[in-house]
């Protein structure tokens, strides 16, 4: 018998991206080679079958546009600190750690309860019980007083657009000058989630509507960079197997609005000389 999964309804969703890596890792061509998620599926006692269709594929996808977005801080930062904002039941340490970096996984009690079944903290790693929405963590991330990394995947999306934007201010104010990578949908997106497969078997629903990841400087953020699956970095785009390598002008005809729509954004967070003074 397994482990029990007893899981809020958008923690409940950390599962199809797990399901999605473990289907990958099990194809010869796999992007991410992500063979503990074929450990966890096997581990936990829960129906993933009934995840199907593109999602799980767009999961894999989407990851490895982000490993890359992480790369290239570690590239300019090898002993940074790099946190996970709502990590479910990443592996994304096991992949990238180079043997200096300082690395925090943040989610909410109920999934690290599930997520210390199968990892353990170390010298290097630390799960923390908490939640991006809130800020009694941050001063533990900062301690080091490393330049940071923020990641959050498929997380923000979920929640109403005023408490998303809260968020992000309050990110941008407790970690200037850092860089944010997150995922933003469009108005398309949001209105396919029923028609999706995927979303079909869970209850939890995607709020939050940005059709202009640019528009979010209001937040204290610099876009730095916007991709979707037709445009991922060279570097990543080489390596997908053949049925992802399509050129990006063909695949932008191909695929439907509710992928192209979905962005996969590199953020810097202002300075504290750049942000405006609210007494000015």
């Amino acid at each position: 018998m397994g482990e029990t999964v007893s899981l809020g309804e958008v923690q409940e969703t950390l599962l199809i991206p797990l399901y999605g890596r473990a289907h990958d890792a099990q194809r010869r061509d796999s992007i991410l080679r992500d063979t503990k998620a074929i450990e966890l599926v096997a581990a936990i006692d829960y129906d993933f079958t009934k995840f199907r269709g593109p999602t799980l594929s767009g999961a894999v996808l989407r990851a490895s546009i982000f490993d890359e977005y992480i790369r290239g801080f570690l590239a300019e930062h090898p002993a940074g600190t790099v946190v996970d904002l709502g990590c479910g039941l990443s592996t994304r340490f096991d992949r990238l750690d180079n043997g200096l970096l300082r690395w925090f996984d943040l989610d909410l009690p109920d999934t690290m309860a599930l997520r210390r079944k199968f990892f353990s903290d170390s010298d290097r790693y630390t799960m923390i019980d908490g939640s991006i929405l809130e800020n009694d963590w941050y001063e533990q991330v900062r301690e080091g007083g490393k330049p940071v990394f923020l990641l959050s995947e498929a997380v923000l999306l979920y929640f109403p657009a005023d408490t998303v934007h809260r968020t992000l201010e309050q990110l941008a104010a407790g970690f200037p000058g850092s860089k944010l990578a997150i995922d933003t949908g469009g108005k398309a997106m949001m209105k396919s989630q029923d028609r999706n497969p995927v979303f079909r078997r869970v209850p939890a629903r995607m709020q939050w509507i940005c059709d202009d990841p640019g528009a979010l400087a209001k937040c204290g953020l610099r876009l730095l960079e916007s991709r979707d699956f037709a445009s991922p970095q060279p570097s990543v785009g080489r390596l997908w197997p053949r049925r992802y390598r399509v050129g990006s002008k063909v695949m932008r005809v191909v695929l439907p609005p509710p992928v192209t729509t979905y962005k996969l954004n590199l953020f810097e967070t202002l300075t504290d000389d750049e942000r405006p003074s609210r007494n000015r």
